[in-house]
């Protein structure tokens, strides 16, 4: 019954990220109230810590105190079969006739008067490599006869990186300072990196432990995912290039990544699976597709200068992800590493097959040789101070829009 319910008693604009039909997951205080499990529709917050207080999630095999921790965790350790039957009762109560209306002041809250948090405490963080697009056009940079490695087409690429410095939307963070060494230099230089850049990206998050020496098949992956947010891997790039080489990225990218707050569910995204790009190259039977599709979900990605208006600079899409998240994890478990709840795997920047799909600024302005002219008539080869970059994220199918809401943060100089 509820996956044919589309009304609410609460008013959501027709263009919102979050219908009825989405049903996200954050955190949320405000000058009063501290830390609770919420979900949101339309411009409202939905206090669950609250809801539970009044009797409405009784039966779900959930303890009422799960709803006043400050991470996503405790939840997320509940079991998807609890977040799902979570979810079914949220669209019920926040239904057109629901009798829940009456208690309205008790339960939500105005966007505007909540803060939202960091939505998980994570343990482990991977990122990913899996955009053809992207490798390709970093390659090309750097290696014009032989962009793509050889083992690319045989593995999802990864490595791991700083869980502690990944902060949610709103967090701005300071311009990164460490080596680079300039092409016509002979020795390296220290200060302030002059190339700080975006890479436009998803996460998902673990649902589900393993134990040490346990791999999960490309066919049982999506047992072992919550959700999915935005996430934005800054880079430094002429740090990122004198360090990587022979283990690969270190400071160029750990001082910070940003993540949208709220979570979005396998089952709010299940309308919009489509099709994953074909694999020309026979993988090994533990990667081999089966009937797993991605998902079709819109990217932006805007740069708004101090003071000025927001420029749309990349228009992406996840689906163009040549390594599926199925893929990903299949990979990342193969070798028997274990998987903790609130882990969070990124997917490498996601360039698409044009131009204006290019997902970092490397691509967009090609290594600085073709700098992005803003509305303001300013060019930016890689971001400026006070430069605030604004990702966002939505899937659209006849009439219904499930969105991500955005991961924004400002570079801030360096200190």
């Amino acid at each position: 019954m509820t996956a044919h319910i589309t009304k609410s008693w609460i008013q959501v604009p027709s263009n919102s990220d979050f219908p009825i039909q989405n049903i996200p997951f954050g955190i949320g205080q405000t000058a009063d109230i501290p830390p609770f499990v919420c979900t949101r529709i339309g411009n409202s917050v939905v206090d669950l810590h609250a809801l539970s207080e009044l009797g409405f999630l009784e039966g779900l095999g959930i303890d009422a105190d799960v709803f006043a921790q400050s991470t996503l965790n405790a939840l997320i350790a509940c079991g998807k079969k609890a977040h799902q039957q979570l979810r079914m009762r949220l669209i019920e109560l926040l239904a057109e006739d629901s009798a829940i209306a009456e208690h309205e002041s008790s339960i939500m809250l105005p966007i505007s008067h909540v803060q939202m948090l960091m939505p998980i405490q994570i343990g482990n963080y991977t990122d990913f490599y899996s955009s053809l697009e992207h490798a390709m056009n970093v390659g090309k940079m750097l290696r014009p006869d032989n962009p793509l490695m050889p083992n690319w087409k045989h593995l999802p690429v990864g490595y791991h990186g700083r869980a502690s410095s990944i902060v949610v939307s709103g967090q701005n963070f300071h311009r990164p300072k460490g080596q680079f060494k300039p092409d016509d230099a002979a020795m390296p230089l220290f200060g302030a990196s002059k190339q700080m850049d975006f890479e436009l990206e998803m996460g998902f998050v673990i649902g589900k432990e393993t134990a040490l020496g346990e791999s999960v098949s490309v066919e049982r992956a999506e047992e072992y995912i919550f959700g999915f947010l935005v996430f934005n891997d800054w880079s430094a790039r002429d740090l990122q290039k004198w360090e990587y080489v022979p283990l690969g990225p270190f400071l160029g990218k750990n001082f910070a990544s940003t993540v949208s707050p709220w979570v979005v569910t396998m089952e709010a995204l299940e309308p919009f699976r489509t099709n994953a790009p074909m694999q020309d190259v026979q993988v090994l039977p533990y990667l081999e597709r089966t009937n797993q599709k991605t998902f079709d979900i819109q990217l932006e990605v805007f740069i708004k200068p101090e003071n000025g208006a927001e420029n749309k600079v990349c228009t992406s899409n996840y689906k163009y992800l040549y390594w599926t998240f199925h893929q990903q994890l299949a990979h990342h478990t193969i070798n028997g590493c274990n998987l903790k709840v609130g882990d969070l795997y990124a997917s490498g920047t996601i360039s698409g097959p044009t131009p204006n799909a290019f997902g970092s600024m490397l691509e967009l302005a090609w290594r600085g040789t073709k700098p992005l002219t803003l509305a303001d008539g300013t060019q930016r080869s890689f971001l400026q101070d006070n430069d605030t970059v604004i990702m966002r994220a939505f899937a659209e199918k006849d009439g219904l829009r499930i969105g991500f809401g955005e991961a924004s943060a400002k570079v801030l100089p360096t200190l």
